[in-house]
């Protein structure tokens, strides 16, 4: 009875978030709790006649052993499982499921968490990200007791599929052609030395300079997430660059894109998002642009220029792939650089994406600042853009936060002249500003966004927003 209780506690501590489960390692992330979510996933597969199934993981410490208790569980249940022989970014991942015609996947990884953070990512049939269906009916089956054997698992190496595939999707004489040069970084992450691989697999002459490719727990201690306080080394050595030369930066598990311009400029997602759009559109592709709540009006303005249909989604690639799935989606979206395009799995890809930002850049001959500099143009306003995220110490701090910003008022000047409720709560002002107050839905923060035609006005509502939340 009493392991009996102890199971259940340890079950209900397990709350999947925007994108799967995570939490600290050796906290609440351990075997045994990765063990009941791998044995709730199996049986979810089992209800829907799954037979086989894939498992990966990223470079965080124990990735590898965690992934290993996930495929025992999901093979004492009497699924196939095949475990990748060595890290792989979640977009790879996903791109095996649909290569091996599995029925579903589980990547173990924190994405763009600390490095103390693990979690369990679970991947649908159609090879991308868990819908909130999905997740709904495997969190019905927490609770069970999980299965152990030492059933046969089978290994897997997808990597030259996956660049087949990515070489299927791009303008590879152009590519050929150019003898430019473009940096990664991975920040030792699982993208580590996988951009360097496409080159060096589809004969390119690109000089590609890699940072930080070698695989790091710790991250080399920042957070590996590309935006720009986590981007100082990259930065600096972009500083001595001359244009179109640019740089990319992946997460921890390279499903996220983060961009740094020559001159140590950063390039922000929302304008990736804006000239990935618009190089889709030259290449002849249509179809719905999909957005998170977060995402630069920029986004809206272009897809409305362009003659697109827009779509407004919570925070969540999960929300993203459930409009890829319906069909007729050319690009979708979040304010934290998980972008799927059209002809690719329904899944965020920060390979392909480093790609595509290259192909715009050899096609245009214009670099990604001149992209983005015509794009302004086009829609008729500037775009200034930041973020602060706030680490609070509970749960409850964050509600009472949430509570003092549910009545608009005026800030740093600026007249409110909406709000928004669709994921948090967002003020409008001015012709296109406005200010997001969020909680994240993977750790203990809140997270404040705002958007201006100016970085003065910005950095200053995030000034008084900060403190109006407490902080």
């Amino acid at each position: 009875m009493a392991d009996e209780m102890a199971s259940n506690q340890s079950s209900s501590s397990i709350k999947f978030g925007t994108d799967g489960w995570r939490a600290i390692i050796g906290d609440q992330f351990t075997f045994d709790n990765v063990a009941r979510v791998a044995q709730a996933y199996a049986q979810y597969l089992l209800e829907q006649q799954g037979k086989k199934v894939v498992v990966g993981y990223d470079t965080r410490f124990m990735a590898g052993k965690f992934a290993q208790r996930a495929a025992s569980v999901l093979a004492a249940n009497g699924l196939e499982v095949h475990l990748s022989k060595s890290y792989v970014p979640t977009p790879v991942l996903s791109f095996a499921v649909k290569h091996l015609q599995a029925d579903g996947g589980v990547m173990i990884t924190a994405s763009h968490n600390p490095a103390e953070y693990l979690g369990f990512k679970i991947k649908g049939n159609y090879a991308g990200s868990a819908t909130p269906a999905l997740l709904a009916e495997v969190e019905k089956h927490l609770g069970a007791e999980p299965k152990y054997s030492s059933a046969n698992i089978q290994s897997f190496d997808v990597r030259k599929p996956y660049y087949d595939f990515l070489a299927s999707q791009l303008d590879l004489e152009a590519l050929r052609a150019y003898e430019g040069v473009m940096y990664h970084d991975s920040l030792g992450g699982a993208g580590a030395g996988w951009l360097a691989g496409f080159v060096k697999h589809a004969g390119l002459k690109l000089d590609l300079r890699e940072l930080h490719a070698v695989p790091d727990p710790m991250f080399y201690g920042v957070h590996p997430e590309p935006i720009p306080q986590n981007q100082f080394t990259i930065m600096t050595v972009l500083k001595a660059e001359q244009d179109p030369t640019f740089a990319t930066i992946n997460d921890g598990d390279a499903d996220r894109i983060g961009a740094v311009l020559a001159g140590g400029r950063n390039f922000n997602s929302h304008q990736i998002f804006a000239v990935l759009l618009k190089h889709l559109h030259s290449k002849g592709l249509r179809g719905r642009v999909v957005k998170t709540f977060s995402t630069s009006q920029i986004v809206d303005k272009l897809a409305q220029k362009l003659g697109l249909e827009l779509v407004v989604t919570p925070v969540g690639f999960k929300y993203i792939t459930d409009e890829m799935l319906k069909g007729g989606v050319l690009i979708g979206g979040e304010e934290s650089g998980g972008i799927g395009v059209a002809g690719h799995i329904p899944e965020r890809d920060g390979l392909l994406n480093a790609l595509l930002l290259l192909e715009s850049v050899v096609r245009t001959g214009k670099s990604l600042g001149q992209q983005f500099t015509e794009i302004e143009t086009e829609v008729g306003f500037k775009h200034a853009y930041d973020r602060i995220d706030l680490q609070l110490p509970s749960m409850d701090h964050i509600q009472a936060a949430m509570a003092r910003v549910q009545t608009p008022q005026t800030i740093a000047g600026q007249q409110i002249s909406g709000t928004e409720h669709l994921d948090g709560t967002k003020w409008l002002f001015g012709e296109v500003g406005w200010v997001l107050f969020r909680a994240s839905g993977t750790e203990p923060v809140l997270r404040i966004y705002c958007e201006a035609p100016d970085d003065k006005t910005v950095k200053a509502v995030l000034a008084e927003a900060k403190k109006l939340v407490g902080a």
